[in-house]
């Protein structure tokens, strides 16, 4: 098996799948810089895209919380 990389990793760390980490790996071995930057930037997209659903969902009970909390304080 092979060892793990310090790339690989850090890739792991920053929530990418095994199968990306091996992609950006495997396309930096091979030089393919640019690309490895192309899917790296996707994978940071599909993160993004992931924050973004969980700040929703996380307004959506705010909203719940304020308005609950506004109903006992009339009562």
């Amino acid at each position: 098996m092979k060892e793990e990389t310090t790339l690989q990793r850090n890739l792991l760390d920053a929530g990418c799948s095994d199968a990306s980490a091996a992609l950006v790996e495997r396309l930096v071995e091979n030089g393919r810089i640019q690309d490895a930057l192309h899917e790296m930037r996707a994978i940071r997209c599909g993160l993004m895209e992931e924050l973004h659903q969980s700040q929703r969902r996380i307004d959506c009970l705010d909203y719940l919380i304020r308005k609950t909390e506004k109903e006992i304080h009339t009562k």
